[in-house]
């Protein structure tokens, strides 16, 4: 097979593998198309907790009652069909992979995908509660806490991200010392700047007060640990053949 032909299989190969990507999503999308306001009122759910009795949420645009709980389907369909997709990346990838390569990214893969799911679970059952429960509260007497829900669905989208990223930091400090970027001792004497960074972080995405912020730092910390207790078990990681150099 010449250069030119390989070229070409390999772009029919992509091709074929973000069709069926993107056809694993849009399958996901259509079983829960029927779901969708019902999607909308459980994403809901830890806001409409807290308000005051006969409260509710508004819509302040004629299309928000029907275009928002469509992009909460169609994001619910891609968190269901995320696994698909990157199984199809994965078997585009994979064949020009080394069999240790694949023995090492594989289960990275994995624990990345449910430290992300985890990440945003805990956003959801443990930190809504808490930040809906203090902004609610922090309302000044006669302002009634309306909630437009497309402003909602944005609030919470940017902190579901940024808890499902947060519990990616085991990922990202075993990485860093597999790829031989830095030692196991570097990065326990990097753990006052990671605990400082940590609450920074909280304060940036959390409410202002210190029971959000630290529902954050605290958690991102402890992954770090964790990522650091990974890396002492890592059989002849290249971050201890390093420091032993």
């Amino acid at each position: 097979m010449t250069p030119t032909e390989s070229f070409i299989s390999h772009l029919i190969e992509l091709r074929n593998r973000l069709l069926r990507a993107v056809i694993g999503w849009l399958l996901a999308f259509v079983a829960l198309f029927p779901f969708a306001d019902r999607l909308y009122t459980l994403l809901a759910a830890p806001l409409l907790a807290k308000l005051p009795q006969g409260a509710q949420m508004i819509a302040t645009a004629v299309t928000t009652p029907f275009f928002v709980p469509m992009k909460v389907t169609m994001l619910t369909a891609f968190l269901i069909a995320l696994p698909w997709m990157i199984y199809q990346g994965w078997a585009f990838v994979a064949p020009g992979l080394y069999t240790h390569e694949k023995r090492l990214i594989r289960p990275l893969l994995a624990s990345a995908v449910v430290l992300f799911f985890i990440g945003m679970a805990f956003a959801y059952f443990v930190v809504f509660p808490v930040v809906f429960g203090f902004l609610v509260g922090s309302a000044p007497a006669g302002v009634a806490v309306m909630t437009d829900i497309a402003e909602y669905l944005d609030f919470v989208i940017g902190l579901f991200l940024a808890f499902g990223f947060a519990f990616e930091v085991p990922i990202a400090v075993v990485l860093l010392a597999l790829m031989g970027w830095v030692t196991q001792a570097q990065l326990k004497e990097s753990r006052s700047y990671v605990i400082v960074g940590a609450f920074v972080l909280g304060a940036i995405f959390t409410p202002p007060d210190i029971v959000s912020q630290c529902m954050l730092a605290i958690p991102l910390w402890l992954l770090y640990e964790l990522g650091l207790l990974v890396v002492r078990w890592l059989p002849q990681a290249p971050a201890s053949d390093s420091a032993a150099t």
